[in-house]
């Protein structure tokens, strides 16, 4: 499914490679049998695999990042493939259409993707239709945002709407403030400014009978100072987790030139050129909270190797989604597999033995 997404790209661009995959995915849905085929096909069960993670448990730790399943509609086969848990989003209040096409783009030879969606989405009442149903077995998250028109100054409001209609629905958030809106970024900054989404969240959670972990999913571009500062919060608040890291505007590419960048356009690139920097960040976020909280690693993923390196940095959980449209949907069972493999015991040679201590 994924590499026919990076063929059809080539074809007739990225995003109609979306379309259509989110097409053949609503068809699965549909035929039982065909769910039965892709888990047998791919899905790698090992309860060793399985992890407790801010109060859910979950069969392995591999997770489908938010910008696939945007509206929560596809879920399904998607849990089919394998994954441990699949983030839907992001979901605003109002539906929006995004920035013009084209928006995406495959650089297959930096193994990357850059996007300038901005957030297309069907909005809040289309996720609550998708996931009213339930999704018994299945672990979803929901990353929120807010609408490319609503002021930064109300900001809060569009989160605090999403959250609170959503809540039943889902079985954690992740508070989207690190994405691309048009030729800038939104990401707040200062605690003031996250607080002022945050607490809000916090405020509602306390009146309900149930809790939904909050995690906030912040950017690979913020200063090192920044990241501190996020975890910080983390650690001052009732936050559940951090989720790092989202897309980069400042990626270090190493086969494109200035004039192929410029023939783009601005964007947020994902891939093999966020790896390092996603799990500096991790590791960041973990020695900062001494590995007492959560973190959801997410960024680069294109491996096996590349999720150890990852889960070694600290995370708890890792999140994919351009490593699927470069290595396809085995990847999510190729990973759980080399996770397998590094906890077998490893054989040790016998050493001989000396004259001294040989047995006479």
């Amino acid at each position: 499914m994924f590499r026919l997404m990076r063929i059809l790209s080539a074809l007739v661009g990225a995003e109609s490679a979306h379309r259509v995959a989110v097409f053949l995915l609503r068809m699965v849905d549909k035929i039982l049998a065909a769910k039965w085929l892709l888990r047998k096909i791919y899905a790698v069960e090992d309860p060793r695999l399985e992890r407790e993670v801010f109060g859910l448990r979950f069969r392995n730790p591999i997770g489908l990042a938010a910008g696939f399943d945007r509206n929560g509609d596809i879920f399904r086969p998607l849990d089919a493939l394998g994954f441990g848990f699949i983030e839907i989003g992001t979901v605003t209040p109002r539906a929006q259409q995004g920035n013009p096409k084209p928006r995406i783009f495959n650089i297959p030879k930096e193994r990357a993707v850059l996007n300038r969606i901005g957030l297309a989405n069907n909005g809040l009442e289309a996720a609550i239709a998708n996931l009213r149903n339930g999704h018994e077995g299945i672990i979803i998250g929901c990353n929120i945002g807010k609408n490319t028109v609503t002021p930064n100054e109300e900001a809060p409001a569009d989160y605090l709407r999403v959250f609170r209609n959503l809540y039943q629905y889902v079985d954690y958030f992740a508070v989207n403030v690190s994405y691309n809106t048009t030729h800038k970024q939104y990401i707040p900054r200062t605690r003031e400014s996250v607080m002022e989404i945050l607490t809000p969240l916090f405020e509602f959670r306390r009146g309900q009978n149930q809790y939904r972990p909050i995690l906030l999913k912040i950017s690979p571009d913020l200063t090192n100072e920044e990241v501190d500062l996020m975890a910080d919060i983390m650690v001052d608040t009732p936050l559940d987790g951090i989720v790092a890291t989202n897309a980069t505007t400042q990626p270090k590419f190493a086969n494109t030139t200035e004039e192929e960048l410029r023939s783009i356009g601005f964007g947020s690139t994902s891939g093999a050129p966020l790896t390092e920097r996603a799990i500096e960040v991790v590791h960041r976020v973990h020695e900062r909270c001494n590995g007492t909280y959560p973190i959801i690693g997410v960024g680069g993923i294109m491996s096996g190797e590349d999720a150890k390196r990852m889960l070694e940095a600290g995370a708890t959980l890792v999140q994919l989604y351009t490593g699927l449209i470069y290595n396809g949907a085995s990847l999510v069972g190729d990973i759980c597999t080399s996770l397998l493999e590094a906890e077998e015991p490893q054989p040790t040679e016998e050493q001989p033995q000396s004259e001294n201590n040989s047995i006479q």
